[in-house]
């Protein structure tokens, strides 16, 4: 069983900064693919970014992409997203998790085998 556990979360004013991290508990992380996903209020569960196990493919939901950064660090077991040019709409419970597919960077939340807790990140205007 992997355990994950997000951090980084908080209140920022839109146009800010905040970086996620999700540390695993498990060292064989660094053989899968890792997802963020995010539940605003009253939403359902949405895709936020993925990389592969080793790092050199990350893939990005629209609504994110060129504002949002994943990365990881497996030597620290490590994933982390970065989020600059924060807006409200981007107001939610962030969730990190794991895929044990290794080939194919993966969107739907169902296909995926490990849920951190969440960490809240609230955007003000």
């Amino acid at each position: 069983q992997v355990q994950l556990v997000e951090s980084g979360g908080g209140l920022v004013q839109a146009g800010g900064s905040l970086r996620l991290s999700c540390t695993a508990s498990a060292r064989t992380l660094s053989r899968y693919n890792m997802g963020w996903f995010r539940q605003a209020l009253g939403r359902e569960r949405e895709f936020v970014a993925a990389i592969s196990w080793g790092g050199g493919r990350t893939y990005y939901a629209d609504s994110v992409k060129g504002r949002f950064t994943i990365s990881r660090d497996n030597a620290k077991n490590t994933v982390f997203l970065q989020m600059n040019s924060l807006k409200p709409e981007d107001t939610a419970v962030y969730y990190c998790a794991v895929d044990r597919e290794t080939i194919v960077l993966r969107t739907t939340g169902a296909l995926y085998d490990y849920w951190g807790q969440g960490t809240q990140v609230t955007v003000s205007a």
